[in-house]
């Protein structure tokens, strides 16, 4: 009689708990585990887009999306694991702008952050804040949110950039706003310049002025972050996992250039072979010079290697473990979702000796 009342007990709780859900009431016993897992499992994959494969769809892309739509005519990369959801990973988004001679793209702005890495062509710019800025092959440029910016290339040859964006993150709470439009009487102009005068020379304003949520200098050029990381090498030790590794920074704070993303530089000397490595932030890189190999290991302890050269890309997410090898000097620029994770007290990294 026990085990039937004992049966009888579990069928009527069943039903109970399909009533709740029906309900839109989750018994949480069910679903805690799942909900805490010892670590992270990312939903995410590694994954490397080589430029000989999207460099012919660039071009083609050029042919067939019309001045008036240039500044959509981008390549997204999309992760194999959130297919239709235009994401690199759960919190990021990657994809190349290229821009022919003559071609505009209107002022607008948003509520997502955004970056810009330079991968080739001279004689192009962007607009942010009224500002301009030249562009050139490995600047970075920012796009603090809510900041107009627009692009255009007065120049005689196509010029491609990577974009890197917190739109899902953006997205995820909520928040996204978007003006496509210029203001009445177009974005007030400021003199080219102006930024790097301000926070880009190792001083700043000597009158009180508020810190900025973003970085403020917009700009930093390559020749600078390049022939600072060639500095480094010269007088400081390797670094075992990154080689030589610089943070691009915020003048007034020292510290990340954005509250969502952070971006690196780093130099792979000759010969470099990289221990192992993890963090929790998701990177996105991106092949400034040079070529080699990364590999990583998924979470079902499997290996891929990625052997990479010039403007390719790909993807390692968060707490994946890695690492890189370079026969000869290579460049590397990355950014990565590290300080929204800091400021939430979870980002966390391992070091394999």
């Amino acid at each position: 009689m026990e085990s039937g009342a004992a049966a009888s007990s579990m069928a009527s709780s069943t039903e109970w708990e399909d009533g709740l859900r029906a309900r839109h009431l989750i018994p949480l016993w069910q679903v805690m585990r799942g909900m805490l897992p010892s670590e992270p499992t990312p939903a995410a994959v590694a994954h490397h887009w080589r430029a000989t494969d999207f460099n012919p769809d660039l071009e083609r892309a050029a042919q067939q999306i019309s001045a008036e739509l240039a500044e959509r005519r981008v390549l997204l990369f999309e992760n194999p694991s959130y297919p239709g959801e235009s994401r690199i990973t759960a919190t990021l988004h990657a994809g190349i702008q290229y821009l022919l001679p003559g071609e505009t793209a209107a002022p607008h702005r948003h509520a997502q952050s955004a970056l810009r890495f330079i991968l080739e062509g001279t004689g192009a710019y962007t607009e942010v804040g009224g500002e301009r800025f030249a562009m050139a092959a490995g600047d970075l440029i920012l796009t603090p949110a809510f900041a107009w910016h627009g692009h255009g290339n007065p120049g005689n040859g196509a010029v491609a950039w990577l974009d890197g964006l917190d739109l899902p993150i953006v997205r995820l709470m909520g928040t996204t706003f978007a003006e496509m439009k210029s203001p009445p009487g177009g974005v007030p102009a400021s003199p080219e310049g102006s930024a790097m005068a301000r926070f880009g020379s190792g001083m700043l304003p000597a009158e009180a002025e508020p810190v900025r949520v973003a970085s403020p200098r917009i700009h930093y050029p390559y020749v600078q972050a390049r022939g600072a990381l060639a500095q480094l090498a010269k007088g400081s030790p390797t670094d075992v996992v990154h080689g030589y590794r610089l943070a691009y920074a915020h003048p007034q704070t020292g510290g990340p250039i954005m509250p969502t993303m952070a971006a690196y530089l780093q130099l792979l000397p000759k010969g470099f072979a990289g221990a192992f490595y993890r963090s929790t932030e998701a990177l996105v890189f991106s092949v400034a010079e040079g070529e080699g190999r990364t590999t990583v290991v998924g979470i079902n302890g499997a290996e891929t290697t990625f052997t990479w050269s010039r403007h390719d890309h790909f993807v390692i997410p968060g707490w994946l473990r890695f690492r890189h090898e370079a026969s000869h000097e290579a460049v590397l620029f990355s950014f990565s979702d590290k300080p929204l994770q800091q400021t939430m007290g979870l980002w966390r990294e391992v070091r394999e000796s």
